[in-house]
């Protein structure tokens, strides 16, 4: 084979692994959506075959010969052909590793743990859900072992989620977390507390769906592009490229603020992929180059934009428009104050900005435990439990509200929720390097224009996918990661809230 064939069986090998994630998310995303509930079999069984005939295509002999040809040949190949190779022969040297059999049998259990993992939410009972959680955690720590034997495994999938990062790493931010933030928690529950009464009572699913698309509208998302569809658990996923973004909300008739910044936060996660330069489509570099960079475009738009004062001011004609009745009463300041409460709570998912970062690292430390063989599955309800008392002193009342009501587990994304707190802290520098640069963007969005915002972050993130390293790309446009940015801004914000 000749360097130019060889260059040309690259983008093709691509162009067939993509159309097999492509069909499998498909499938998941389906499984998580509409399809009826006594399907899941069948999505296992096909799903099988077709992550059996990716894993042969993605780890065969001719794949494995082009790519090392194509690696001594790489001063030859351009910047972008050097990260696919490189990026495509870690991927593949990790998979080799894993025997095909367990690297099948791993995708059925995700399904069966998927399945299982929403009636034991629905009927709050974790022992329903033990069995798949046991063999997920022991299945991470094998994988682990084979992929990068020597490092801790805990490790191993931190870095798989975001390059780089390790638990010394999470331990020394969790730690600046701790130090600057508990003493302002403290300090705002002790305030007289903000009411958020507004935003409890009846709020129709049929005017809610008609605020999300509102929303995606006014986000900028592409109708043509992106879909929204209703789930368990919110999430974003990409069908086959960028041209094909589909987010997902949880409608709850009491309370419509959390459909509505989970519409929000997937949006954010949309428009990262949607910016992305058509160039990467279909190869191994579409796609957010991590999840802490991913996170920190959702948690931007959710948070620095969403409950921005400004953004606020922008929406608020059109939420009093769709809630006359419960609305009646309230003006914008009310409503402002009432979404940006902040109070030790139960679900991360509708955490306020102030202590969204403890259930994060109640997580954290749950999954070292874990992983680290100091924690048996069946005491997770127990300990998560005792440290939701501990660091925000609520008591659990359930296993649904409690440990079983993230998704993340279920899916075997261990080593993922770090991102989280990474993202939102990557964010508050973001912006100041925005407004460096652009000046005042809160006041175009006051005036319901995003462009600014979203073109800037699209030249400087959305558009690299994943060409650039994570750490490189954030250093570049902003320079070292420093999370005094972000409780900085957390001071800022809620001293002026709750008049400190």
């Amino acid at each position: 084979m000749t360097f130019e064939q060889a260059r040309t069986e690259l983008m093709s090998l691509q162009a067939k692994m993509s159309a097999y994630d492509h069909a499998m998310s498909l499938l998941f995303f389906d499984g998580s959506t509409p399809a009826p509930k006594g399907t899941a079999a069948n999505r296992a069984q096909t799903l099988s075959i077709l992550s059996a005939e990716h894993y042969k295509l993605a780890t065969g002999e001719e794949t494995v010969s082009l790519l090392e040809f194509l690696d001594t040949q790489k001063d030859q190949l351009t910047e972008k052909e050097q990260r696919m190779v490189y990026l495509m022969l870690k991927d593949i040297r990790q998979m080799r590793k894993i025997p095909m059999e367990e690297y099948v049998a791993y995708q059925q259990l995700l399904v069966e743990s998927d399945d299982v993992w929403h009636k034991a939410k629905d009927t709050s009972n974790f022992e329903l859900f033990r069995p798949l959680l046991e063999k997920i955690v022991e299945t991470n720590i094998r994988f682990a072992g084979y992929m990068s034997p020597g490092t801790d495994p805990y490790d191993f999938w931190l870095g798989e989620y975001e390059d780089g990062l390790n638990q010394q790493t999470c331990d020394l931010f969790f730690e600046t977390l701790r130090t600057r933030l508990v003493p302002l928690i403290q300090k705002v529950t002790a305030q007289p507390q903000v009411s958020d009464a507004i935003l409890h009572g009846h709020f129709s699913r049929e005017k809610q769906l008609e605020l999300s698309k509102w929303l995606m509208n006014f986000l900028q998302l592409d109708p043509d592009h992106c879909g929204l569809a209703e789930t368990e658990h919110p999430f974003t996923t990409s069908l086959g490229s960028h041209f094909d973004e589909r987010i997902t909300t949880k409608f709850h008739e009491e309370d419509f603020s959390d459909s509505m910044f989970s519409v929000i936060h997937e949006g954010g996660h949309a428009l990262y992929e949607l910016g992305a330069d058509d160039c990467y489509n279909f190869t191994a570099l579409q796609g957010g180059v991590s999840m802490g960079i991913h996170e920190s475009q959702s948690r931007f738009y959710e948070n620095l934009i969403g409950r921005s004062r400004a953004f606020i001011h922008a929406i608020f004609p059109k939420v009093k428009e769709l809630f006359p009745e419960q609305m009646a009463d309230v003006d914008e300041e009310m409503f402002y104050k009432a979404v940006n409460k902040a109070q030790p709570s139960l679900i991360r998912t509708a955490a306020d900005e102030l202590t969204y970062a403890n259930h994060i690292m109640i997580r954290y430390e749950l999954e070292k435990q874990l992983i680290g063989g100091t924690l048996e599955i069946k005491d997770v309800p127990a300990a998560w439990n005792k440290l939701y008392k501990e660091y925000l002193g609520v008591d659990v009342p359930s296993d649904s509200e409690g440990c079983l009501q993230d998704t993340h587990w279920s899916g075997g994304m261990i080593g993922y929720f770090p991102s989280y707190a990474l993202g939102s802290a990557y964010g508050a520098q973001m912006i100041v390097k925005m407004e460096e640069e652009l000046g005042d963007v809160y006041a175009d969005v006051a005036k319901g224009d995003l462009s600014k915002v979203t073109a800037w972050l699209k030249e400087k993130i959305h558009r690299h996918a994943s060409f650039k390293k994570p750490g490189a790309l954030f250093e570049e446009v902003c320079g070292k990661f420093d999370a005094s940015y972000y409780t900085d801004y957390l001071t800022k914000k809620f001293t002026e809230l709750y008049d400190l």
